[in-house]
């Protein structure tokens, strides 16, 4: 009977898990790049189509950027035009955003701005946000598409169809959901 006992030992006690909190951390995706007619952006991304009829199908590149290696760890991702996330932001067209591991693969990637159907290669490219040239303050969340405990990388590249091309500052900024007083009775 003792060895009975011995061996169901005490119930384990699992500690709820506490959500992440602190500083919002943010990363310049792209400076801003003024106004500029397309026929002066040499540099074009040849393996992505744009569906238009009246303007070109394959994109100008207007401006590039990456953030450095980062993880989410339970964070909101969204865009803001400053790294405060007080700010909008604006593109004429649209922004690619790519999502890359550690070793620099492909994820996942997505669009936002004002493109109707973008492609690469066989591969439709989902648009994230509203079809807009402008944004409010974190209007586009971008957290479903990135990686919860894996380092990634996000890249941006601002491109444009015909007319002009530009973008405004874009920050992505990750951020913790705030905690409301007298909603959660945990540690009780």
């Amino acid at each position: 009977m003792a060895a009975a006992l011995c061996l169901c030992g005490c119930p384990r006690r699992i500690e709820p898990s506490k959500p992440k909190t602190g500083p919002a951390r943010a990363y310049q995706l792209l400076g801003m790049t003024p106004e500029r007619e397309t026929s002066q952006l040499e540099e074009r991304r040849e393996d992505v189509e744009v569906d238009t009829r009246d303007f070109e199908r394959i994109p100008h590149v207007v401006a590039t950027g990456e953030t450095p290696l980062i993880r989410l760890d339970g964070a909101r991702a969204r865009l803001f035009g400053d790294a405060e996330g007080t700010r909008g932001w604006s593109v004429d067209n649209f922004v690619l955003l790519e999502v890359l591991d550690e070793q620099g693969r492909l994820i996942r990637r997505a669009s936002a701005g004002f493109a109707q159907t973008v492609q690469i290669g066989a591969d439709h490219v989902d648009n994230v946000g509203p079809m807009s040239f402008t944004f409010e303050p974190g209007e586009v969340d971008l957290t479903s598409m990135l990686p919860d405990s894996a380092p990634f990388k996000v890249r941006a590249t601002a491109l444009d169809v015909g007319g002009v091309g530009r973008v405004s500052d874009l920050y992505l900024v990750l951020g913790y959901p705030e905690r409301e007083a007298g909603d959660d009775l945990r540690d009780q």
